[in-house]
């Protein structure tokens, strides 16, 4: 069986506070896009509980961390029965790009063994695992727009359709580490009300919804501050960077056909 995770762009990123257990509240909406990977599980007659294998782009660390690996055991450690599984993953979204790959990677494998293996988890409680994985991950349970508040698992979906606009997605190919993006940051409460501003024409955005990393990232890495530029003067509606980085997004309307020139190293895609 194969599923196909999809990524996410963030509108808006408001680091509201820190909290005890060290991680921080966030508000943000959360919005699905096309560019996708693909997860392969069969079922196998082996010694080992999983075997794991990959392809495209290639992925550092250990095995043991990654994400679909990491749903496996998760659910094995309740559901005793799942039989060993060979799980393959092709992986197409870029790592550490503010784009959700890994957490989409991991949400969609909870869904792939709960559907193939008929475990029959609710959508709350693949959230309950999900959460375990990362704070991402339980919006791809859902994946579709919403408004999500404390790590990102409180999530509350939204009526937002950007259907009818193309959406670039550029990545340099510079990791931004999220531990230091959050060290950069001073949290505080926004007095923008993101859900009301996102209700505004995507035009009127610009000077509306901002992502509280940019600031730092762009003096850190000024190529990623040059790509939302660059996005701007090619007639983007609406540019920001996707989580903490690196990537960066540019909203145009569906009649846009000019050519936007991207450098070859770089990864881009119209969603």
């Amino acid at each position: 069986m194969v599923v196909f995770p999809n990524g996410k762009i963030n509108i808006g990123l408001q680091v509201v506070e820190k909290r005890n257990d060290g991680y921080h509240n966030i508000q943000t909406i959360f919005y699905p896009i096309n560019t996708r990977d693909i997860v392969e599980i069969i079922t196998i007659n082996s010694d080992k509980e999983i075997t794991y294998t990959q392809s495209g782009l290639h992925i550092d660390g250990n095995t043991d961390h990654n994400l679909c690996v990491k749903a496996y055991q998760l659910l094995k450690r309740d559901f005793n029965h799942l039989p060993h599984i060979q799980l393959h993953l092709h992986k197409a979204i870029p790592m550490g790009a503010g784009l959700g790959g890994g957490s989409a990677d991991g949400a969609f494998t909870l869904k792939l063994l709960n559907n193939k293996y008929q475990l029959n988890l609710s959508e709350s409680q693949l959230i309950s695992y999900a959460l375990e994985l990362g704070s991402d991950c339980p919006f791809f349970i859902l994946n579709r727009a919403s408004y999500a508040t404390a790590r990102g698992e409180n999530l509350n979906p939204i009526n937002l359709d950007l259907s009818d606009y193309k959406i670039l997605i550029i990545n340099p190919g510079i990791h931004v580490n999220t531990g230091w993006a959050f060290s950069q940051l001073t949290p505080h409460h926004p007095d923008l009300d993101l859900i009301e501003a996102v209700s505004k024409p995507v035009c009127e955005w610009k000077n509306r919804i901002t992502n509280d990393f940019e600031p730092s990232v762009f003096k850190m890495h000024p190529s990623i501050a040059e790509l939302k530029s660059h996005l701007y003067e090619h007639g983007a509606l609406y540019a920001s960077m996707s989580g903490s980085g690196s990537s960066v997004y540019g909203i145009f309307d569906k009649s846009f056909n000019a050519e936007i020139k991207i450098p070859e190293t770089y990864f881009y895609k119209w969603a």
